[in-house]
């Protein structure tokens, strides 16, 4: 477990010396969401109508954006070697990869998410819910992004690649998302697509770090 917390701890600071990268992932999160209140315009129902999707959206592709790199470069460097050689299991390392990957995009993009839907009409209990929605479901992006990064490496266009492989598995996150959204703005009960985001997270996190280790060890042959 030391291992594991030491491999956070280590991808956390080598983020915090490069923070252009996080900035260019809230940047993009900010300036998609942004542009869709420009150009719509003062709609204020049209806007609270589309909210849930424009946010939900801009938070996956942005998600994605620094998936990238999630491996490579310890793929590049020889760190990725190391790993397969550590006394202790790749799956927790993949894991640990993936938690690093979350603090620094999930989370950020669940604190923005609710100052961003007052542009859209939001108010209350429903920015709440947006940020709730957003901190049960990132992790499924981040773990399902981590799979797509871990299968793509080496590949040339990798990032193209891994946008075809993660989106489609993300689309069940999708659309519970939006529809805990679209229920709570309503008055619904939000409660079950909240509870199946949870689920589908759980199953993420039961299946993706097994099939990311078994994707790194085939790269590091």
């Amino acid at each position: 477990m030391s291992g594991f917390v030491a491999l956070v701890v280590r991808d956390l600071q080598l983020v915090w010396r490069r923070p252009g990268d996080v900035a260019v992932v809230l940047a993009f999160f900010v300036v998609a969401t942004s542009l869709f209140p420009l150009g719509i315009g003062p709609e204020t129902n049209l806007l609270a109508r589309i909210a849930a999707g424009v946010l939900w959206c801009a938070a996956l592709f942005a998600s994605l954006l620094s998936l990238e790199r999630l491996f490579a470069a310890d793929y590049e460097d020889g760190t990725l070697d190391l790993l397969l050689l550590a006394p202790w299991p790749l799956e927790l390392a993949a894991l640990a990869k993936c938690l690093s990957h979350w603090i620094v995009t999930g989370l950020p993009l669940a604190a923005l998410a609710p100052v961003l839907g007052v542009a859209f009409g939001h108010a209350g209990t429903t920015l709440l819910g947006l940020s709730a929605t957003l901190l049960i479901g990132t992790p499924t992006l981040s773990l399902i992004g981590g799979l797509a990064a871990a299968l793509t490496l080496g590949a040339r266009r990798g990032g193209a690649l891994l946008a075809l492989l993660a989106l489609p598995l993300c689309v069940p996150t999708l659309i519970f998302g939006t529809s805990a959204i679209e229920m709570l703005a309503t008055g619904d009960d939000f409660a079950a697509p909240l509870l199946v985001l949870a689920a589908l997270a759980l199953v993420a996190l039961a299946t993706t770090p097994w099939a990311m280790a078994a994707a790194l060890r085939q790269a590091g042959e």
